[in-house]
């Protein structure tokens, strides 16, 4: 689907785009914001005749190349086409703007503890059509990491089969958003840079095979997660050459640096200059930083979010560099989306290394002056303790206990189970790391991650044990999965293209999402924990939900332990026996529970 439409009538006036290309009756918010560009578009009046449609305000911008059209489609608005006259003395032109039904395909579903989260890099998954893969005269070259490599919405497809069968329920894209950044020499294969808010890139296909893609993970049974941007755009933006208004972007007299003092959002100690100093600065100097206080931007952003919702039928949003746009933005754009999808949930990147800047952005905080809206936060302070603590280096007695401190925190959270919690992803270390022999620590990391409170996510790759590290650059982190291209010499998306230790691997974590699927308890249940003793250096707690339990039991001493079950009465209860998932054997919990070294146990 092309991002613009238009018919012309008599020539003369110049309109090239309007956007949104299209739109839908029966909204919850009457109102549709419409931006045309076209030159000298300033100028023009604009007329409409449509049964339950008004035209509420014409707004010129300081760029006499485009108009803010505000429309008011009432609940009687039927379905059709919208027929915008556009006069500029006798220059005449006419737009046709589409008015959809509202769809009835799955969709805005929104996620939630009962589902686990796998991120995707496009580029990096696999190519199923290498016909798409040069475009904007930027070549493709697998051995540069920071270079395009070719990954699409096709060779996604081709693998959805794998991706179910693992077990996870809801697949998260990096942005797929067009990004038409060669000539401005910026490697931007990340998605990051948005270029077109309403088109997809054509290296990963175009707007109706992303719609297909979803179609097919929906089918699957599966959820997709929708990443956006609404902090900065791409510098190669055409907004760039033509800003509508003098206040549309932050600085817009050129490249300012973010302090990133993300702090400064809620410290009561902050001036407001440090305040305006990290959220006003840009990101890095290819992205431009968007003024979500120009009330049209901000109408923009919010509409296109709800478009791609209604149009593509994505089931959950990621938001990028949450705390770095305007905070009473981020308020409006949550609200308005949760009032049209009640269901819905949007995740934002929040990257805090403590408990309590990380509640103080969650949606009805106590700690807050104001209401965010934003359903879930990334637990950026778990996934530092998982690192810290099931590392491979990490020589600290009792290691555990640092990740029960960090839980023994949850008190600040207004919803615990609301939290993304995560080993690793695009911009981290990748958790495995490279010649690990040993599955001792990913066996113990993974149980934690896949049944303690919050939303799980795993990062593409970690079933097979693939590595990177944050200090090599980030696209060492995103390498291409192996067997994801045509002639690639190995194929790990099959068992006989693995080696035994990803195997392993695999194996583990499959029936481990698997399992996941069919127990309540995880899908926010209590969560009841122990102190890692000294003696013992166990991780002992529980999950309960009505008549379902888990016990789960991480030995993180390097030697075999005994365990008395008498200690843990209060979630045992009455029962005697119970069977652990990973072996498939029943333990008798009126006897003392031995758990060899660095050992796992999943007792239901």
């Amino acid at each position: 689907m092309v991002v613009w439409i238009f018919s012309l009538s008599v020539s003369a006036i110049e309109i090239s785009r309007i956007e949104p290309a299209c739109w839908w009756v029966g909204m919850q918010n009457p109102e549709l914001q419409l931006m045309v560009y076209g030159k000298d578009i300033g100028r023009a009046s604009v007329q409409l005749d449509y049964p339950g449609v008004h035209l509420k305000e014409i707004n010129k911008a300081d760029s006499p190349n485009y108009l803010f059209i505000y429309l008011e489609i009432t609940s009687t608005a039927p379905p059709g086409t919208i027929a915008l006259t556009f006069k500029e003395g006798k220059k005449k032109q006419v737009i046709s703007l589409e008015l959809k039904p509202r769809a009835t395909s799955i969709g805005a579903q929104g996620f939630s503890p009962a589902d686990v989260l796998y991120l995707i890099m496009p580029d990096r998954f696999a190519n199923g059509d290498p016909s798409n893969d040069v475009w904007d005269n930027e070549p493709i070259d697998r051995n540069d990491p920071f270079a395009r490599h070719g990954g699409d919405f096709a060779g996604i497809n081709q693998h959805l089969d794998y991706i179910n069968d693992l077990g996870v329920t809801t697949v998260w894209l990096n942005p797929v958003l067009e990004n038409k950044m060669h000539q401005a020499g910026y490697q931007s294969y990340h998605g990051y840079a948005t270029t077109d808010f309403y088109r997809v890139d054509p290296r990963f296909g175009s707007n109706d095979d992303y719609c297909r893609l979803i179609d097919h993970i929906h089918h699957q049974g599966m959820k997709v997660v929708m990443d956006m941007i609404y902090n900065h755009c791409g510098s190669l933006h055409r907004w760039m050459n033509d800003l509508p208004c003098k206040d549309w972007l932050n600085h817009p007299e050129g490249f300012v640096p973010s302090s990133h003092n993300l702090y400064s959002i809620m410290d009561i100690h902050a001036p407001p200059s440090e305040i305006t100093a990290m959220t006003d600065g840009w990101f890095v100097e290819a992205m431009p930083d968007l003024n979500q206080r120009n009330r049209h931007l901000s109408t923009y952003l919010i509409q296109n979010s709800i478009w791609w919702i209604e149009y593509a039928r994505i089931d959950g949003i990621r938001h990028d560099t949450h705390p770095y746009a305007d905070r009473d933005f981020l308020s409006r754009w949550c609200k308005a989306i949760l009032d049209e999808y009640p269901g819905f949930n949007i995740v934002g990147e929040s990257w805090y290394l403590n408990t309590a800047p990380l509640a103080w952005w969650q949606a009805g905080s106590k700690w807050s002056d104001k209401q965010s809206y934003l359903k879930t936060v990334m637990d950026f302070n778990l996934m530092n303790a998982c690192n810290q603590y099931f590392s491979v280096e990490s020589k600290a007695n009792n290691p555990l206990r640092g990740i029960f401190e960090v839980l023994a925190q949850d008190f600040l959270y207004e919803d615990v189970n609301n939290l993304l919690v995560f080993l690793d992803n695009h911009d981290l270390s990748r958790f495995f790391k490279q010649g690990e022999t040993n599955l001792d620590r990913y066996k113990q990391a993974l149980t934690l991650l896949l049944t303690t409170r919050g939303i799980p996510q795993l990062y593409y790759g970690t079933e097979i044990g693939m590595y990177g590290e944050k200090k090599d650059g980030d696209g060492n982190l995103r390498k291409d999965f192996p067997g994801g291209w045509p002639g690639d010499p190995v194929h790990a998306f099959t068992s006989e293209g693995r080696t035994a230790l990803q195997n392993e691997a695999f194996d583990f974590l499959r029936r481990l999402l698997q399992w996941r699927k069919t127990n309540p308890a995880v899908d926010g249940g209590k969560l009841i924990h122990y102190m890692p003793d000294w003696e013992t250096e166990c991780y002992v707690y529980a999950r309960i939900k009505e008549n379902n339990r888990i016990w789960v039991i991480l030995n993180g001493s390097n030697k075999e332990q005994s365990l008395s079950p008498e200690k843990y009465v209060e979630v045992i209860g009455d029962n005697t026996s119970g069977r652990e998932i990973l072996s498939g054997k029943t333990l008798n919990l009126k006897e003392r529970i031995t758990i060899p070294a660095k050992g796992v146990y999943i007792i239901e």
